[in-house]
């Protein structure tokens, strides 16, 4: 396997050569930082690298960050290393030149070359892997190309993102299927209580389960192989919603054994927003309808998914650029420093609050990444959002609904310790004086 030392100097030495026909161009100083933080961590372990602050010192360098405020919302939209967004802004550039020849005769190609990047990096075939604007465009090419009848059920949980509850709500009311809801712990009990629960919803008439790769609700990680597998047999069709777990937790296709699969690129792989991927299973590809119109001849062909009119080339062309950036700190290294920075926070501010702390995301090594929520007790959610913002500048977000108030706390890579320490203080100081 190539080390990622050997895969730095090859890209950068493809800069000068046939490479840049098919990938974009790289920044050379952006190769250099990151072939001086991979020198630094050298053959130490992930969890080891973990603590190491002049190691991630390095990395958070590469983005250009206000370091004024403090933002610990990264599961909405990450901001993207500085050399990507670069990238993307050079390719706007030159398409702006002249659009037909430029977007169209030369760029535009080059996603051929991000598809198979994505694909050999997610552990499937080339011809399986569509190239989307986000997470929510590929589900509900899931959720609307399916074949389904009048009567037919599918299972959701409560908890599941609410663009693709509307999605099946308006399946509902148009074509007659029947959306069933399950309701799961917060946080939940076991991987095999929420497999039970699953199953415990089927009937006769269920077509389709619905499942979040990781909740964006409370970052639990799904056992979506344990679901698929129940599933399966059955012949029921599982839809993997995976908007938080790609580039966040490290995972392959063949550990899901699921048959479609949608995610968001502008998240945890930090590309430019507007950018996301749709894996569909190759025997799969003929039998679902693209959410826009492609014609006949594509019918079995991946591409019938990228069928959405003018677009800019530039944000997708740049997916290969992030791409290297998180292959670089490498999966195992990234999510072991998001769990520690996580670990940080949590457990001074459990220890502090009197009591008062509660977390709602399961917080063991395996069950959780980044992404965690944190109830508190006397203080209303949406006004420790506020607070936090206004009189403190620490950018976070409420999670409010029929099941649970709490609040969504989410590192990144370019998040310093002194960050997570400065959230903690003041959650400790609002619990304890009130939000003044």
């Amino acid at each position: 396997m190539t080390d990622r030392r050997t895969f730095l100097h090859s890209l950068a030495a493809g800069a000068a050569g046939a490479a840049t026909l098919t990938l974009p161009r790289f920044n050379e100083t952006a190769i250099k930082r990151l072939g001086e933080a991979t020198a630094m961590a050298g053959s130490r372990s992930a969890l080891g690298l973990a603590e190491d602050e002049a190691y991630w010192a390095t990395i958070q360098r590469a983005f250009d960050m206000d370091r004024t405020m403090i933002n610990l919302n990264n599961g909405g939209c990450s901001p993207a290393p500085t050399h990507v967004l670069d990238q993307m802004i050079r390719d706007l550039r030159f398409s702006n030149e002249l659009p037909v020849e430029h977007m169209w005769g030369v760029l535009e190609p080059r996603i051929e070359a991000v598809r198979r990047e994505l694909a050999s990096d997610f552990g499937c075939d080339t011809e399986e892997m569509a190239i989307t604007r986000n997470a929510s465009e590929s589900i509900e090419n899931m959720i609307f190309g399916l074949d389904l009848r009048r009567g037919d059920e599918v299972i959701l949980t409560t908890q599941n993102y609410p663009r693709m509850r509307t999605s099946w709500a308006q399946r509902e009311r148009r074509d007659g299927v029947v959306v069933k809801w399950i309701k799961l712990d917060t946080p939940v009990k076991s991987d095999a209580d929420v497999v039970a629960r699953f199953a415990e919803a089927i009937t006769p008439r269920t077509k389709v389960i619905e499942v979040m790769h990781v909740s964006f609700t409370t970052g639990y990680v799904a056992p979506v192989k344990a679901i698929v597998d129940m599933a399966r047999p059955r012949g029921i069709t599982v839809l993997v919603d995976g908007a938080h777990a790609y580039a966040h937790i490290p995972f392959r296709r063949d550990d899901l054994g699921c048959d479609y699969y949608g995610t968001s690129l502008h998240k945890w792989l930090m590309a430019p927003i507007g950018t996301g991927f749709l894996y569909v299973r190759r025997d799969k590809i003929k039998s679902l309808w693209p959410l826009m119109a492609a014609p006949a001849d594509l019918d079995d062909n991946i591409r019938k998914f990228e069928e959405i009119g003018t677009h800019p080339a530039a944000n997708h062309n740049a997916i290969a650029v992030a791409l290297t950036f998180h292959r670089a700190i490498g999966a195992e290294r990234k999510i072991a420093r998001l769990r520690y920075l996580r670990n940080r926070w949590v457990d001074r501010v459990v220890r502090e609050s009197n009591g008062r702390a509660r977390m709602m995301t399961p917080v063991k090594p395996t069950e959780s990444g980044a992404i965690a929520v944190v109830s508190i007790d006397g203080l209303d959610m949406g006004q420790l959002r506020s607070w936090l913002l206004s009189k403190h500048k620490i950018v976070t977000t409420p999670i409010v609904n029929d099941e649970f108030a709490g609040l969504r706390v989410t590192p990144s890579v370019y998040t310093t310790l002194d960050e997570v320490d400065r959230f903690a203080e003041m959650v400790i100081a609002g619990v304890r004086r009130g939000l003044v």
